[in-house]
């Protein structure tokens, strides 16, 4: 089957990547203008095509950064809610990747977000139901939380930027800034 794989980053693509292309044809997808500042999503970038380059995976680049109109849009929801903030960044992420996907006469399309324990699985899951559902294209799903051990040990082996955060500034001051006041 061939798979349109959204990465998020290198460390989370590394074991889903191993585990899916020993079965599927995967082409890998960086589209991820949800990571901020800026110099932090071009590290991630780096560290991303570092390991592509390694492996020879066959890769697909969105270098579109929208980053005025996306920080507007999740800082709206954000006032409301961190939920309807991810619910739209899981959204934006998989519309684009199930579009690319079928625009590339793919089979299907899934995400590295999958594979996080700290995600919204359950979110991920559902947004990429419907967003198969409006594009016209299949989901592939698969509980990658059962690689997330073998993802993080070999990103450690390898020596591969490993972030503290999930991208966006609002994540970022989570993690960072709003348990330290």
């Amino acid at each position: 089957m061939k798979i349109l794989l959204h990465a998020c980053c290198a460390p989370c693509l590394m074991a889903p990547y191993k585990n899916l292309s020993e079965i599927h044809d995967i082409t890998v997808f960086w589209y991820n203008p949800n990571i901020q500042p800026y110099r932090e999503y071009l590290r991630r970038l780096h560290a991303f095509r570092e390991y592509t380059q390694k492996i020879g995976a066959k890769v697909i680049e969105d270098l579109s950064y929208p980053l005025e109109d996306w920080l507007y849009k999740a800082s709206i929801l954000s006032r409301k809610s961190n939920v309807l903030r991810c619910r739209f960044c899981y959204a934006d992420r998989l519309f684009k990747t199930a579009k690319k996907a079928k625009d590339l006469g793919m089979d299907t399309f899934t995400t590295t977000l999958l594979l996080a324990p700290y995600q919204k699985h359950e979110m991920v899951k559902e947004i990429g139901k419907i967003t198969a559902s409006r594009v016209g294209i299949k989901f592939y799903y698969e509980d990658m939380r059962k690689w997330f051990d073998e993802s993080e040990k070999m990103a450690r082996n390898a020596g591969i930027y490993r972030q503290g955060y999930c991208g966006c500034v609002f994540s970022e001051a989570d993690r960072y800034w709003r348990d330290k006041i």
